[in-house]
């Protein structure tokens, strides 16, 4: 059943998304962020139609994470993740003089964003080009498409990897990343065809859901993720909440110079705890098709002689 029509308003530093009274988004596309953060855009808070706000902010355990944002945790050798990066040769993560920002530019668009992401030396490495849309707000649920084109303007390949890639098992952060509220901790996953748990971690799905319960009032909500098939995913349901379609979950991915890297994902925020029959009813209701996990593109060739 159809609700009511979001209102987005542009503050100048964010763009607020409010529906039937309740702020269902706040998108900060200029932070103000420590270096050591890794400045960039995060959408905090998010809430659902119910108003319970069901992402976390600077926890004391990780203050990078901020709600729902587009990272790298691993990109040739810099972290766009913010922190300490994890070294191979130490086996542990080292604080690194290699945190980068990613940089609000301009919109071109409703919703549409360029950005541009520096090396913490101060070399351009990443034209990025971001679309956020909140739609299908219904009584119970609303949701958020985010779409981002990456492309490479090194001027040299770029390896995106993650923890995982350089040595820490089951730890394939990178790409987009939710971090859910403290109260969230030993929340339930369901994932696509019959699995879910903690075992979906470094498993392939095309949607997965984690499910949490507030403190202070005696309500649940759940947040479905929904990606390209094939894609492999980061989830935690302790010592924290967290959940992240990865971009190189085990393995490296190379960026060609002058190619981009194009991805889209749909977050979906519900009232109340969604068995998986909930679950599956609304991918089937709200269609999000997309082809298999998409590969980086070409780079396109120059015009003229």
């Amino acid at each position: 059943m159809t609700g009511d029509v979001a209102r987005v308003e542009d503050t100048g530093e964010a763009l607020v998304a409010e529906a039937g009274g309740v702020e269902l988004m706040r998108y900060v596309y200029r932070p103000r962020s420590p270096a050591f953060e890794g400045s960039k855009p995060y959408a905090h808070p998010l809430r659902s139609r119910a108003g319970d706000v069901v992402t976390a902010y600077r926890p004391h355990d990780h203050r990078w994470h901020k709600g729902l944002q587009m990272t790298a945790s691993h990109l040739s050798g810099e972290n766009f993740w913010g922190g300490g990066s994890y070294v191979r040769e130490r086996q542990a993560y080292v604080d690194l003089p290699n945190v980068g920002t990613m940089r609000h530019e301009e919109f071109t668009g409703p919703g549409r964003e360029r950005l541009s992401w520096h090396t913490q030396a101060g070399e351009h490495w990443v034209d990025e080009v971001r679309e956020l849309t909140v739609r299908d707000v219904e009584e119970g649920s609303w949701a958020l498409d985010f779409s981002t084109a990456m492309t490479n303007v090194r001027g040299e390949v770029l390896r995106f990897g993650s923890p995982t890639t350089h040595g820490r098992p089951m730890a394939g952060y990178s790409g987009l990343f939710w971090r859910g509220p403290r109260s969230f901790t030993g929340g339930t996953v369901i994932a696509e065809g019959g699995r879910g748990g903690p075992e979906m971690m470094g498993r392939a799905a095309g949607w997965l859901a984690y499910a949490g319960w507030h403190d202070e009032v005696d309500r649940a909500s759940t947040l479905l993720f929904m990606a390209a098939p094939g894609t492999i995913w980061f989830v935690r349901t302790t010592p924290f909440a967290a959940v992240n379609p990865s971009l190189a979950f085990s393995e490296e991915v190379e960026l060609a110079a002058g190619a981009t890297w194009s991805h889209r994902y749909r977050v979906v925020v519900g009232n109340g705890f969604w068995d998986r029959e909930r679950l599956e009813d609304y991918v089937r209701g709200h269609p999000f098709d997309l082809p298999e996990l998409p590969e980086p593109s070409e780079p396109s060739e120059p015009e003229g002689p």
